[in-house]
């Protein structure tokens, strides 16, 4: 059985280029490092983009079990994601969902 772990991340525009960047550089590799995810994708929304002063993303984290994801969540993913909140503080906004393959 496989899992999905996605993070859609809302970004201020004004951030969109540094954030992929740190992204892609340090915080994919390091959940990556975690063992808890066999690969990852990432999407860039493209509905509502003149909207706002945002871009919206969805980073989908691939893993082969939901135990795998709660340790995640609970140790590496903790960490990860509070270095995430304490970088873009009220210029970034998540919303993350849990998925399993059927």
């Amino acid at each position: 059985m496989k899992f999905l772990y996605n993070a859609t991340i809302g970004i201020d525009k004004e951030l969109e280029t540094e954030w992929l960047t740190w992204m892609k550089e340090y915080y994919l590799p390091k959940a990556m490092q975690s063992g808890a995810f066999t690969d990852y994708k990432i999407y860039k929304g493209l509905t509502h983009e003149a909207e706002d002063n945002s871009a919206s993303y969805s980073i989908q984290h691939f893993s082969e079990g939901i135990d795998k994801i709660v340790h995640y969540l609970n140790n590496d993913g903790k960490v990860l994601i509070e270095e995430l909140r304490n970088r873009y503080k009220d210029r970034h906004i998540v919303f993350n969902t849990l998925l399993q393959e059927y």
